[in-house]
């Protein structure tokens, strides 16, 4: 199944991807837009784009578990993408993907505003790698 995982932020929402085999997951891009209206239609063409069966949205909430301001946006930016596409929108767990993503980066040693570009989309492909690993240790469990 093709899967679409999602890294939302307020200036710069990041997207991964990957094959129907659920093998490999890739970055596809960083949308750049501050407008949540906006936001929500450009990833509501990517999934469909992309032709995504299931798109994951990361839910950062906080090390002990609760959802904070930035979790509920989320919460929220999922349920109104959910209301533009055809498949299923579900939240996944992303704590500390964004340090993970920024541990990558560091590991390939790049820096300034090639990083500032990419982090985005590496995060989203640790949410899905993430995702997809649970899926595959937890098969037929959602």
């Amino acid at each position: 199944m093709k899967i679409m995982a999602v890294d939302y932020g307020d200036a710069r929402t990041g997207l991964a991807v990957c094959d129907k085999t659920e093998m490999l997951a890739s970055p596809v891009g960083v949308i750049r837009e501050y407008n949540i209206g906006k936001t929500l239609q450009k990833v509501a063409d990517a999934a469909k784009e992309c032709g995504a069966q299931l798109i994951i949205v990361g839910h950062p909430l906080n090390m002990n578990g609760t959802a904070g301001e930035r979790a509920k946006k989320c919460e929220d930016f999922a349920k109104n993408l959910s209301e533009l596409v055809e498949v299923p929108v579900r939240l996944w767990d992303e704590r500390s993907t964004t340090v993970t993503a920024h541990q990558y980066l560091n590991d390939t040693d790049t820096r300034g505003k090639k990083r500032k570009a990419v982090v985005d989309a590496v995060a989203a492909t640790v949410i899905l790698e993430s995702y997809l690993n649970y899926r595959k240790n937890h098969p037929g469990e959602e």
